[in-house]
């Protein structure tokens, strides 16, 4: 694994590994909270409103239990430069938007929406989509009623639960980006073994 050196807000200067393999666990108190680990990075996380779920259905609120991989990212490139990231990315367009329609052969696909069509749009008017991260949730095979539109973004404040998604502040987001590497894989589930009751972020010094 390769060691990377960044800088945080503080500027301090920190050692972080990069590592593929991102874990996520639910917070023992809060199962709309999570921790989410990567190398030397644990970051608070915001979960599903449902908290995690092993059989994951459409409109549940959960997050799915499973493995699965951080294949692309979409950026709202009026409001945000960058983030630095070895996974490809690619700019949101005014009209995309993500199949929610368990019964359309567009189902858990990007899309492209206009007037009053249903869909998920990813361009919003508060923050959350301004860096979206797609997880291949439910996408080789795509199977009704499984669950759509699973990404991982930027939280609510005060880290308020999401429809299913992994959401973090934007600095944490940024630096997950940052040290994950091209092809990252999110392992998610069970509860943390380990945590404190107010789980802080915490790097290698």
């Amino acid at each position: 694994m390769k060691v990377l050196s960044a800088m945080t807000s503080s500027k301090r200067k920190h050692n972080y590994v990069r590592t593929p393999v991102i874990r996520v666990y639910a917070h023992p108190f809060d199962r709309s909270r999570g921790i989410l680990e990567a190398g030397a990075l644990r970051l608070k996380c915001a979960l599903g409103a449902g908290g995690l779920t092993r059989m994951k259905r459409e409109g549940d609120g959960a997050t799915p239990v499973g493995r699965y991989a951080l294949t692309a990212l979409k950026i709202r490139r009026d409001r945000v430069i960058g983030p630095r990231s070895g996974v490809p990315a690619a700019p949101i367009r005014a009209d995309d938007a993500w199949s929610e329609e368990p019964r359309s052969g567009n189902y858990n696909r990007l899309i492209r929406r206009s007037g009053d069509n249903p869909g998920d749009r990813l361009t919003r008017d508060d923050r959350l989509y301004d860096i979206v991260g797609i997880l291949d949730w439910n996408i080789r095979p795509r199977v009704s009623y499984r669950g759509s539109a699973i990404f991982l973004h930027l939280c609510r404040p005060n880290y308020g639960p999401t429809a299913g998604c992994i959401a973090l502040e934007p600095d944490d987001l940024k630096r997950l980006l940052a040290v994950c590497g091209r092809n990252p894989v999110f392992v998610v589930g069970p509860e943390a073994r380990k945590c404190r009751r107010e789980p802080v972020r915490s790097h290698a010094r």
